[in-house]
């Protein structure tokens, strides 16, 4: 794995793992749901990713859509390609929401609605509420398989 992938938190962040990218939970969750797409090689540009790699990336985002969709229901669903910190290729996936989500006895805004999302909002959640996203992610993205 890359360097971007592991300051990400994985293995311990992984959602799931296909061959060419990895889904983490990002660890801030600027929105409930919040993940990070990364690929898996040491691409620092997009186009360097490889035909297999994209080919891949439409497998992997219909099952992010598939399934934050059918656990969160969000509105909108943007994708964030920046890597001004992080040089090698990924995505922060942030789910978009009109109002505040509750889950796992947390309160989720999403304060640059309708607007661009805040990518440096943080939505404070313990440990325990985290592991308890995490889990249900990785459900949600196996049921889908």
């Amino acid at each position: 794995m890359n360097s971007t992938i592991t300051r990400f938190g994985h293995p311990d962040s992984l959602v799931k793992e296909y061959e060419h990218w990895v889904v983490l939970l990002r660890p801030v969750q600027a929105t409930l749901g919040a993940l990070i797409l990364a690929c898996k090689g040491e691409a620092k540009a997009f186009a360097d990713i490889g035909p297999a790699a994209f080919a891949e990336l439409g497998t992997a985002v219909a099952d992010i859509e598939r399934s934050l969709g059918n656990l969160f229901g969000y509105q909108k669903l943007n994708y964030l390609m920046l890597m001004m910190v992080d040089p090698h290729v990924h995505f922060h996936v942030l789910p978009r929401y009109e109002d505040a989500k509750r889950y796992a006895g947390a309160e989720f805004t999403d304060p640059g609605w309708p607007g661009p999302p805040n990518i440096g909002h943080v939505n404070e959640i313990s440990s325990t509420q985290t592991s308890e996203l995490l889990m249900k992610l990785r459900q949600t993205f196996s049921a889908s398989e």
